[in-house]
């Protein structure tokens, strides 16, 4: 017997049989403007390549041109004029190495505009992608070539960024676009309901193939998630090889799969465009692909040539092309001289003059007079510039019509941060703790999101790697239906389902859904798994908050990383999850203000820490919670400082009465514990009087004021500290930057071997961090 598929909600539909059953989308005349528009973008990015050498990839730009072009001048509902229009659809490239297309596209729909719509243009040059800022394709912003800064054009990244008018995420890193792009689809989908704008995704076949993409299509089936429209440039072709996918009977060099099958598999409706240039079939995939309404996502595969007429097909053509001004290069653009009169300048012909003292500016002098052929050949073709920016106006007519609002009962993300910049006044009364009572940090951070989450009306999404309730993240849910989001059937829920064990996959997907704005993500599992793998969306989740403030000075978006299970308590599951690694990863690895770490030691400090992380808006928050009970300190008796100390980042935990003996620092919940319990009686007992910190939060200790923070840990405390850890030994430099005191200091690695397995006392013990090994380092150090 056959195998076959089970069923799917998803259908398959192949464009070219579509096509003539109905009315052509597009007229003959309208069909020749669309190719005229083709032949000058294809035209620019071999320019661009040819005067940016060694920078982007042209193949891909050229073969995903005529499907861009069609959503931008036929499909899409947006205001040129206001690019960050809330209601607009959006489109975003996943495939980031495309990125010379997209500036191409972006500056002659700019163009486009500026000729024969002028009125669509926003008045805010920043907010346009101009002809003139290619010029700065792939240029630092120190660049001081003279035509650079007389047009003071933009420094356009080697991939997208949301400094480019339009984009709202940084993509390129293998994978991740996907995933975020889903991201925001569903923040548009939960806060707009059924009204949500469409989001549209640019991929290659090449960039379906990390597993993350299956692991985020999956999700965005399951969820039936009918607002996201993914259009696949199938080429065949990547870096290394001209085969990726298997293809009828010819197995694949990479996958035994064609995205067609994949996407099917994942419960995606499917359009097939056989002919990827044809605009017809084009338009016609997607009329219908607008036109399906069984609730599922959509993809378009359109089956095409990479660096179709360039002269250089294939996987040749991925990220490389013509040498500079070489005869392929003008053979490359034999279709459009004759719109381009006089002739493009051969000024760099054999390099000679491009490789002085002066070839910077040379070369930016030849690059700009090949732009000026390009802005002629727009204005030459009027009529194609007059259909084409009328079709801009309709764009923006359309979404007017369409009138979109958000849905009743729409979340209000703004409430979180009112409630944490009022949180001064101290801890809710409903998630207050007595000393005494038990409890673990990872049950106070679910309680302390949940309440958040009651409060805004569901601005919070959670998932985790099938540790809901493991992590206790499902506390987040408190309050709303059971059972994870379903766009149909279950709206109201709060917990997405993303593919299973996925920490990759959720990750992109929480940082795409916080950048919408109107959520906060929040992702949970081991931090052994979550800080490595979360790691590259998080930090293109970084890179694209700070570069939207190339546009606006709005602030942050953040998603939070719940690093769960951490620490060496997590004992019985063994060096493999017990992992002292993870917050090296993130702990003052990204640039001031974009993460920020919490690493609490006693349940008590939750609340404070994770408010004031709300109040300063990173772009990714990170807290360290581990997995036993604890019981809750009474602070006052053991003469240690309030817990709402705990926001400042670092605190002095207990004061010495007189002179003191000497400085310890600690860090980490199951070491802090142990020296609250364990170490202090002892050391009390033996009359050692000390300075005791806590590392609570580097990333917070550093955004308060310099004097405050030399008032909490002068310098010179760091001098003649040691230190107490459950982190690995990096995490303590700073504030042990003596040898002395390195040499004093204990954590996880110190016997120079991973730790063995079991209960959480007997991995202290063996790592030396148990209460009598902390008692009996710290008298050796004073002494």
């Amino acid at each position: 017997m056959a195998f076959e598929l089970g069923p799917r909600r998803g259908i398959v539909v192949a464009i070219a049989d579509e096509i003539k059953k109905a009315d052509p989308p597009l007229s003959d005349e309208d069909a020749k403007h669309f190719e005229t528009f083709d032949l000058i973008y294809r035209s620019l990015c071999a320019l661009l390549y040819n005067y940016v050498p060694m920078s982007g990839h042209p193949g891909g730009s050229i073969s995903s041109g005529p499907f861009v072009q069609s959503l931008l001048f036929d499909a899409m509902d947006y205001d040129l004029s206001d690019p960050d229009r809330a209601d607009a659809d959006l489109i975003s490239y996943a495939a980031g190495h495309k990125a010379l297309g997209l500036y191409a596209m972006w500056a002659l729909r700019n163009e486009v505009a500026r000729i024969g719509a002028p009125e669509l243009l926003p008045k805010d040059e920043r907010k346009q992608l101009r002809l003139e800022d290619l010029l700065g394709f792939r240029r630092n912003p120190v660049t001081d070539t003279p035509l650079f800064k007389k047009f003071s054009s933009k420094p356009l990244d080697g991939h997208p960024t949301p400094a480019t008018p339009f984009l709202r995420l940084s993509t390129g890193a293998s994978g991740v676009g996907v995933a975020t792009s889903l991201g925001l689809a569903y923040g548009a989908k939960d806060y707009y309901g059924a009204a949500a704008p469409r989001v549209h995704i640019v991929e290659g076949e090449g960039g379906m193939t990390p597993g993350r993409v299956s692991e985020a299509l999956a999700a965005a089936g399951t969820a039936s998630l009918n607002n996201v429209f993914l259009h696949v440039d199938w080429n065949q072709a990547s870096i290394d090889t001209n085969r990726v996918c298997r293809e009828g009977t010819t197995p694949g060099d990479y996958v035994q799969w064609d995205p067609v099958e994949l996407l099917h598999l994942h419960d995606w409706n499917v359009v097939r465009v056989e002919e990827g240039r044809d605009f017809r079939e084009i338009l016609a995939a997607l009329r219908a692909a607008l036109s399906i309404d069984n609730g599922q996502p959509t993809a378009i595969v359109y089956r095409t040539v990479k660096g179709w007429n360039y002269g250089i097909t294939g996987r040749a053509s991925h990220g490389a092309g013509h040498k500079l001004c070489s005869d392929g290069f003008y053979e490359a653009l034999d279709q459009i001289r004759p719109a381009i009169e006089p002739k493009l300048p051969r000024c760099c012909e054999g390099e000679l003059r491009c490789k002085g003292p002066d070839g910077r500016a040379v070369m930016e002098e030849c690059f700009w007079e090949a732009l000026g052929l390009i802005r002629k050949a727009l204005e030459t073709n009027r009529e194609t510039v007059d259909v084409l920016a009328g079709r801009l106006v309709e764009a923006r007519e359309r979404l007017n019509r369409a009138g979109r609002r958000p849905r009743k009962g729409a979340p209000s993300v703004e409430k979180i941060y009112r409630i944490a910049a009022e949180s001064a006044a101290g801890t809710p009364a409903e998630l207050a703790l007595k000393p005494g009572a038990s409890t673990t940090l990872r049950n106070e951070l679910g309680r302390a999101l949940g309440y958040y989450n009651r409060e805004s009306g569901g601005a919070l999404f959670a998932a985790a790697a099938d540790l809901l309730g493991s992590t206790s993240i499902n506390l987040v849910n408190d309050g709303f239906p059971d059972g994870y989001y379903h766009s149909k059937s279950n709206p109201d829920a709060r917990l997405l389902s993303i593919g299973g064990i996925c920490e990759d996959a959720m990750s992109g997907i929480l940082a795409g859904l916080s950048t919408y704005g109107r959520h906060v993500g929040v992702g949970s599992s081991y931090g052994a798994f979550l800080a490595p793998l979360g790691h590259i969306s998080a930090r293109l989740h970084a890179i694209g908050n700070q570069a939207r403030r190339e546009l606006s000075k709005e602030p942050h978006k953040p998603m939070i990383l719940v690093c769960a299970h951490a620490g060496l308590k997590t004992g019985e599951d063994g060096p493999t999850h017990a992992d002292p690694q993870a917050l090296q990863l993130l702990q003052e690895n990204f640039p001031a203000g974009t993460m920020v770490t919490l690493t609490p030691w006693d349940s008590a400090e939750v609340w404070p820490l994770l408010a004031a992380a709300f109040v300063k808006r990173p772009a990714v928050i990170a807290p360290f919670v581990t997995r036993p009970n604890e019981t809750v300190p009474d602070r006052a008796t053991l003469r240690l400082a309030p817990a709402q100390e705990a926001a400042k980042g670092v605190y002095r935990l207990r004061a010495a009465q007189g002179k003191a003996d000497g400085t310890v620092v600690l860090q980490e919940s199951g070491v802090a514990c142990a020296f609250v319990e364990e170490a202090l009686p002892l050391l009390d007992k033996e009359g050692i009087d000390l300075d005791v910190y806590y590392v609570a939060s580097a990333e917070l200790f550093d955004m308060l004021p310099r004097e405050e923070r030399e008032r909490i840990f002068p310098e010179e405390r760091a001098t003649r500290a040691m230190g107490i850890t459950g982190f690995t030994l990096p995490t303590l430099y700073r504030w042990v930057v003596s040898e002395r005191g390195r040499k004093h200091s204990l954590h996880p690695f110190q016997k120079g071997h991973f730790l063995g397995s079991g209960q959480a006392d007997m991995v202290l013990k063996e790592a030396g961090l148990d209460g009598k090994s902390q008692f009996e380092a710290i008298r050796r150090f004073v002494a």
